[in-house]
């Protein structure tokens, strides 16, 4: 039986796990509450090991510092990072052969380290999907618009995270793979058209500066991502090729 010790349970991957689960899979979810002894117990035991979770706010990876050999001794790793590791390419795209010279404290550092044991590495933008949308934000007043003309990034709906590990299990070799939506977008493009599906009227404008210093840290980076690897390797493709069919997906499932 292919059995899958999945480091933290979180939003993403309790989406895999349940994947995975109707797939016949077992697995064993790992959070910081679970003792040392099972958790090495559980990696015994493993067929595939997955690790969702970021580094420590000192720049450490936990799971990788803790249990690095047990991890590597296992057939198939796969580790979820982010492709924050780009940083700003000025609305440039960026392969998985860019340099890595994002900011984000200990990514690219997780990142490499995940590479060194054999991992698949799933660099992924914004994710959202069900439960996970802009649409709470907009019925709250909470939403707003950005004012910084020619910002863009990608996005990733979860089914199609979930996709690309799969098909990363069933062929896919060991490397760096970047798990993107095809339509870069501002997010401002993104706001209105929620709006549009829920009907509701444009929230206002927001300067950069009148945002938290993580959200404007994130907004002064400005990237497109390209996914062609993942196509090529995994033959892999976007349930949700752009925001516009997850939005309407995920307005679906409340």
């Amino acid at each position: 039986m292919a059995r899958l010790v999945l480091f933290g349970p979180g939003y993403t991957g309790t989406h895999i796990a349940h994947a995975l689960q109707r797939d016949g899979w077992q697995v064993d979810a790992i959070s910081r509450a679970t003792p040392e002894a099972a958790v090495r117990e559980a990696l015994g035991r493993a067929t595939h090991v997955l690790s969702t979770v970021p580094p420590e706010p000192s720049g450490e990876d936990a799971v990788l510092t803790t249990y690095c050999a047990a991890i590597a001794a296992v057939e198939w790793i796969g580790y979820l990072s982010s492709t924050g590791v780009y940083g700003d390419t000025g609305g440039a795209w960026a392969d998985e052969s860019a340099p890595l010279i994002g900011r984000r404290g200990g990514r690219i550092e997780a990142d490499l380290g995940w590479q060194q044991i054999g991992a698949r590495i799933f660099r992924l933008p914004g994710i959202y999907g069900p439960g996970r949308a802009m649409f709470d934000r907009l019925r709250a007043g909470q939403a707003h618009r950005i004012d910084l003309p020619g910002q863009v990034f990608c996005r990733i709906h979860v089914d199609d995270i979930v996709a690309g590990v799969r098909a990363a299990i069933a062929r896919g070799p060991a490397g760096a793979y970047n798990l993107a939506d095809d339509l870069p977008a501002p997010q401002n493009r993104v706001v209105e058209y929620a709006c549009d599906l829920l009907g509701l009227p444009l929230p206002p404008f927001k300067a950069v500066d009148e945002l938290s210093p993580q959200a404007r840290a994130f907004y002064r980076e400005n990237r497109r991502v390209a996914n062609g690897k993942a196509k090529r390797l995994l033959g892999w493709r976007p349930l949700y090729p752009t925001y516009r069919e997850g939005l309407r997906a995920a307005l679906a499932s409340l």
